[in-house]
C-alpha cells in the first residue's frame, strides 16, 4: 500500500484532534442479474472472501467491531466482522447504527449547494456578510468554508506554524471523558475558534477545519430561517427515505440497534478503554454530529453524485478539487477525491470521532460504492504505531470494496 493511502486512514483517526474475528456476511439482491450472472460463484465467492479477510485484519488491530456495504457489477453485499461489544460474542448488526462523524459536512455542503441554487447564498459571498457577529476576516467566502481554505483555527486542535499542537476542546483521554456530556453551543465554538490566530491567508492553501462547518451550520440558519438539521432533514433526509440516519444535537444515545464503541487510553500507567458509545454529540454539530446506517449512506451518495440532490451545473462546483493536504488526495465543496489504486478514485468522505471511522465513497460513474464503520476497541489513540497499523489496514479494505485489488 502507497504511503499517500496510508495516510488518508491514520488520518481519519487524528482528524477529530486534530483476535480476528470471522465476518458475518448477508447477501442482498442483485441489481442488475445480467451483469452478475457472468460471474461464477467461484469467483463471487472468493471476492467477497478477501473483503472479509480484510474486514478481520481491521477487528486484529484493535477494533470491536466493523460493519460494511458494497455495491458493485453483482449489485449489493453487506457484512459485518467483529462484536457489537467487547467481551461478548454477538456479532454487530449489519443494518445497525453508527456515528459517521464529518460525513456530515457532504449533507451540509449539499444544503449550501441547494441554496446557491436558490439565490440566498453566493459561493463567492464573504461570510462576513451573512454572519457579521463574528467580525471575520471579508476575504473569507463561503466557497472557502466548503473547501477548507480560510485558514481559521479548528476548534478541535490545530497545528502551529512549528509543527507543535495547538490544543482545542478537551477531546482525548481522561480530559475528554470527563466532559463527555457537556453541552457545547455552536457559537461558542466559532467564538472560541476565532480567539486563535488564523493559520494562513485566506485562500491560500487547504487546512482541514471544523469551525468551517459550524459555520456554515449557522449561515445555513441564517439563510433559512430554520436550523441547520431541519433543513437537512427536509431537504435530503425525508426526499431520500433515510429512516436510520438522524442528527441528534445533544441526545446522548443511538436509536436503534447500534454496536458499542470505545476510546483506549494511557491513564495513570496503563491502558484505560472506555465504552463512548453514550455521549453528548453538541461538540461535533454541523461539523460532524450525524448518526446513519451503511444502507442510508450509501443511498445518499449514489444519490449525491447521480444528481438528485443538485443541478448538474452545482454538482460539478461541488467536485471541482483542489490539492488537499493529505498526499494523494483532492478536495471540492464537501466533497473528497482520493486515488484508491490505478484507474481507481473514490469520491467521497471519511468520518472520524473518537471512538468509530467511518469511510463512504463511490467511483464517479456510481458503479462502485462502499461504505463501512469500524467501532473502536482497544487501539491506543495516543500510540503512533497503533494508528498507523489501523490505517492502514482500513485503507486496505477501502482498496479491496472499491478497486477489487488492495493498494501496493
Amino acid at each position: 500500500m502507497r504511503t499517500s493511502m496510508r495516510r488518508v486512514g491514520v488520518a481519519v483517526m487524528t482528524a477529530a484532534l486534530l483476535t480476528g474475528v470471522a465476518g458475518q456476511a448477508v447477501a442482498v439482491s442483485p441489481e442488475n442479474r445480467e451483469d452478475a450472472a457472468q460471474d461464477s460463484a467461484q469467483a463471487a465467492g472468493r471476492d467477497r472472501a478477501e473483503v472479509r479477510r480484510a474486514m478481520d485484519e481491521v477487528v486484529a488491530t484493535g477494533a470491536a467491531g466493523v460493519v460494511m456495504r458494497v455495491h458493485d457489477r453483482r449489485g449489493e453485499w453487506a457484512g459485518s466482522a467483529g462484536v457489537a461489544e467487547l467481551h461478548r460474542p454477538a456479532k454487530p448488526v449489519v443494518d445497525g447504527r453508527f456515528r459517521a462523524g464529518s460525513i456530515t459536512k457532504t449533507f451540509v455542503a449539499t444544503v449550501v449547494m441547494q441554496l446557491v441554487g436558490e439565490g440566498k447564498v453566493g459561493l463567492d459571498d464573504p461570510v462576513d456578510r451573512h454572519l457579521p457577529r463574528y467580525g471575520l476576516d471579508r476575504r473569507i467566502t463561503v466557497r472557502m468554508l466548503l473547501q477548507h481554505t480560510s485558514g481559521l483555527f479548528n476548534y478541535t486542535g490545530d497545528v502551529k506554524p512549528d509543527g507543535t499542537t495547538d490544543p482545542g476542546i478537551p477531546m482525548w483521554g481522561q480530559d475528554y471523558v470527563d466532559n463527555m456530556f457537556r453541552t457545547y453551543r455552536t457559537d461558542e465554538l466559532v467564538r472560541f475558534a476565532l480567539t486563535k490566530p488564523a493559520r494562513f491567508e485566506p485562500g491560500a492553501r487547504h487546512s482541514y477545519s471544523n469551525t468551517n462547518y459550524s459555520l456554515l451550520g449557522l449561515l445555513i440558519e441564517k439563510a433559512t430561517g430554520t436550523d441547520y438539521d431541519t433543513q437537512v432533514e427536509r431537504r435530503i433526509l425525508k426526499p431520500l427515505g433515510l429512516h436510520g440516519t438522524s442528527l441528534p444535537g445533544t441526545r446522548t444515545g443511538i436509536p436503534g440497534p447500534n454496536a458499542h464503541s470505545y476510546m483506549a487510553y494511557q491513564h495513570g500507567g496503563r491502558l484505560k478503554t472506555v465504552d463512548a458509545t453514550r455521549m453528548n454529540p453538541s461538540w461535533a454539530g454541523p461539523a460532524g454530529e450525524i448518526i446513519s446506517t451503511t444502507r442510508d449512506l450509501d443511498t445518499f451518495v449514489s444519490a449525491l453524485l447521480g444528481g438528485k440532490l443538485l443541478r448538474p451545473d452545482l454538482l460539478a462546483e461541488m467536485r471541482k478539487s483542489i490539492p488537499a493536504a493529505a498526499e494523494g488526495s483532492r478536495i471540492g465543496l464537501g466533497l473528497f477525491q482520493t486515488d484508491f489504486g490505478p484507474n481507481c478514485t473514490g469520491h467521497g468522505h471519511t468520518g472520524g470521532t473518537q471512538s468509530a471511522t467511518t469511510y463512504m465513497y463511490s467511483t464517479s460513474d456510481r458503479s462502485k460504492r462502499v461504505v463501512f464503520s469500524v467501532t473502536h476497541g482497544t487501539i491506543d489513540s495516543a500510540d503512533p504505531a497503533a494508528r498507523e497499523k489501523f490505517g492502514k489496514t482500513i485503507d486496505k479494505l477501502a482498496a479491496l470494496a472499491l478497486c477489487g485489488t488492495p493498494q501496493r
